[in-house]
This record gives structure tokens, sequence and C-alpha cells, in this order.
């Protein structure tokens, strides 16, 4: 009887650490919408305006093309940050989110650009 008191007792406090991870991942995910997104916005329509040229336009249809792409999944918004520098792999250790971030990349990794499109 203890045995089955201890294993259900053990149950309950991973469960318990699973909710906790899970809340922090979830914090996570709105910290990307809430400090990163606004900054990617901003960098992409500056990157857009400095390269527009006669072969790139980059006229309102191409912005918000690009806009929809980079900022339709958080996977896209944390992989446009790390790429334009906006942040670093030591703002995510420090932050306490680099595996939250790993997470992240793999549960979508769908949705990140090919290797390819990841310079554009």
């Amino acid at each position: 009887m203890e045995i089955i008191a201890i294993l259900a007792l053990l149950s309950l406090v991973w469960l318990l650490w699973q909710l906790v991870k899970a809340k922090r991942f979830t914090r996570f995910k709105q910290q990307i919408d809430s400090e990163l997104k606004d900054k990617v916005i901003a960098n992409i329509i500056e990157e857009l305006a400095l390269t527009r040229c006669e072969q790139f336009p980059n006229n309102d249809c191409h912005q918000t093309a690009t806009l929809a792409y980079w900022t339709q999944y958080k996977s896209r918004i944390l992989h446009a940050a790390l790429a334009r520098e906006i942040i670093d792999q030591q703002w995510l250790i420090d932050s306490g989110n680099l595996r939250n971030a790993q997470h992240l990349f793999f549960i979508e990794r769908q949705y990140l650009p090919l290797p390819s499109q990841a310079d554009t």
C-alpha cells in the first residue's frame, strides 16, 4: 500500500513539474510577441526600405507579404530576431529561455524557413 502511495505522490510531483514547464514555455511565447515581434517588424520594414531598387521595388504589397510570413509563427519571429541580431544566444541563456527556444524550434520546425530562405 505504501508503494502505491509513493508512486502516486511521485506521479503528482512529476505532473506539477510538467505544469511549471508548460507555464514557462507559454510565458516565453508571450514574451516573443510582446518584446520581439515589434522589433522584428521594424527591422524588416527598415531593411526593405534600404534595399528598395528597380529590381526589388519592395512596395506595400511586398512589405505586407514579408511581414505576414515572418510574423505568422512564433518560431519565425524568434528566427528572424536571431538572424537579424536583435537578440543573440546569450540573451536566450540569460533569460533562461534557451531550452524553450530549442523546444519551440522543434515543435514548429515545419514553419521554419528553408536554409536558402533564411537569408531573405
